[in-house]
């Protein structure tokens, strides 16, 4: 990358003057990330990788970063907010991980344009989507109440006869249809089927029962022709199926949904380390 003349240094920042570096993005997002820098400093007590990172995510949230757009280099980030190029990377490194930039050999950093989806944190849709400044909404198909089914008492370990609530709802972000879930939750866990607005994790969270881990399987579909017209694709366009029971710290089993997410829009990412 070709770089013109720089600026005058400017104050500002604990630890002393910031450069200002000229570069192709202009001059209100040199000041924005700097002003977002300072601010998230200013905030908290905490390593200055993770006063960067939460910079980034949230100029990614806020749409001052776009899909697709290109980051700075890590020598023009770390002159423009006097770091070292070790903090630069490591926050990077995190966001890469998160599945909100990617980074292609010999081309720089980016911020995704798919959604990636980390299959080593639990989140949920509005999670994901909010992260990447996407406005996420549902559309309820199907909810009610009803008898737990032999598979779903296997799959929430409820006796039968127990009493759980259903949903069946279409995922959409800016319009777009993403994703078709159907969701199981115990009735004892949740007693009225009209408390999930949007977020089932956020009505979750309101009760003080965010759940803290779960078990995930994925694999390849076809959407039939009923998913396909609800999802405004070709019948047999291909998806990605996920099978999701999420757990709370004792123990208990609050959610089993079964998910088909367009196979165009998303990519599923885990981080494997060696024993």
């Amino acid at each position: 990358m070709v770089e013109g003349p720089r600026p005058p240094r400017l104050n500002g920042g604990p630890g002393g003057l910031l450069e200002v570096v000229s570069h192709w993005y202009s001059q209100p997002m040199q000041d924005y990330l700097v002003n977002e820098f300072r601010r998230q400093a200013d905030g908290r007590r905490a390593p200055a990788y993770q006063h960067l990172r939460r910079t980034l995510q949230h100029a990614i949230e806020n749409g001052e970063l776009t899909p697709g757009q290109a980051l700075p280099s890590e020598r023009e980030l770390t002159k423009l907010l006097d770091l070292s190029r070790v903090t630069v990377r490591k926050a990077i490194s995190g966001l890469v991980a998160d599945g909100l930039l990617t980074q292609r050999q010999g081309s720089g950093t980016f911020v995704a344009e798919r959604i990636v989806k980390s299959f080593s944190k639990l989140t949920s849709f509005t999670d994901d989507l909010r992260a990447r400044g996407l406005d996420p909404k549902s559309r309820f198909i199907e909810r009610g109440i009803g008898e737990v089914t032999p598979d779903e008492a296997m799959a929430l370990n409820l006796s039968p006869g127990a009493q759980v609530v259903r949903y069946y709802r279409l995922r959409i972000a800016d319009e777009m249809a993403l994703a078709l879930e159907r969701t199981v939750v115990p009735q004892a866990v949740l007693s009225d089927p009209n408390l999930v607005e949007n977020s089932l994790y956020e009505t979750f969270q309101q009760m003080g029962l965010r759940p803290t881990r779960a078990l995930q399987r994925l694999r390849a579909i076809a959407f039939d022709a009923e998913q396909a017209r609800l999802m405004n694709l070709p019948e047999g366009s291909p998806g990605l199926f996920i099978e999701r029971r999420t757990f709370l710290d004792d123990g208990r089993v609050v959610e089993y949904t079964r998910s088909f997410y367009r196979g165009d829009a998303y990519d599923f990412v885990a981080e494997l380390q060696s024993e």
